[in-house]
């Protein structure tokens, strides 16, 4: 049986709990609209911070075409989903696929015309970069780790395909999505250096113990507790 004092701790804990539910309503369609803004905003800032302009009325119109995006493109998936419900058809799937190729074209196209306007070809690489989490370098440069002795012409090739991966992932409207596209072209990349005198699968496995290894070897080297 639990004592007096005990129970009567638990008590409140159970009111305060049901109280701080009570106190925190719902995120209103206004609170999650406004979220979405700060998200989008802080983004596009670090974008365009990427990009060092001196010309205030330029990085504010550029900071407008990559906000107007990232809402065309939610906009794009909102539009995507209604119609494949509307047909009873799956979300996620092959349909989506379709459509998603069809209606990010002419998005994907005004986009990079409108930067193109008022960036030079390098600055509007970096924007590229930016709204793609940087992955053509980060991939590359993990590339270069784990596989041993590529050649120029590998390197060549995966810089292609992950360019190529870029492209088509700035039109992705989430981190996951712009991560399954990337991880399409590394499936290419992998194919690629398997059929050029590569063992990708073995490289990994060489790797990761390499990895453990070294993890292993600095915590040994680390003072045991007291």
């Amino acid at each position: 049986m639990k004592s007096p004092t005990l129970a009567l701790a638990l008590a409140a804990i159970a009111i305060a709990s049901a109280s701080a539910q009570y106190s925190t309503p719902p995120a209103t369609a206004a609170d999650k609209e406004a979220a979405y803004t700060l998200s989008i905003q802080s983004r596009t800032q670090g974008i365009v911070s990427q990009l060092e302009l001196n010309d205030a009325a330029k990085s504010n119109k550029v900071t407008d075409i990559i906000l107007a995006q990232y809402r065309a493109l939610r906009a794009r998936d909102e539009a995507i989903a209604a119609k494949l419900k509307a047909q009873g058809k799956d979300a996620t799937g092959p349909d989506r696929a379709a459509l998603f190729r069809t209606e990010s074209k002419t998005l994907h196209d005004k986009f990079l015309a409108d930067l193109a306007a008022e960036l030079s070809p390098e600055q509007v690489e970096k924007v590229k970069d930016g709204m793609t989490y940087n992955k053509v370098k980060v991939t590359y440069d993990a590339y270069g780790a784990i596989i041993p002795g590529l050649t120029d012409s590998d390197k060549a090739k995966i810089t292609e395909l992950l360019k190529q991966a870029r492209e088509e992932a700035i039109d992705g409207g989430s981190a996951k999505e712009k991560s399954d596209i990337f991880q399409k072209f590394k499936d290419q990349i992998n194919e690629y250096l398997n059929a050029h005198g590569h063992d990708v699968a073995k490289a990994y496995e060489d790797w990761n113990a390499k990895q453990a290894m070294a993890s292993k070897e600095k915590d040994g080297a680390a003072p045991k507790p007291q």
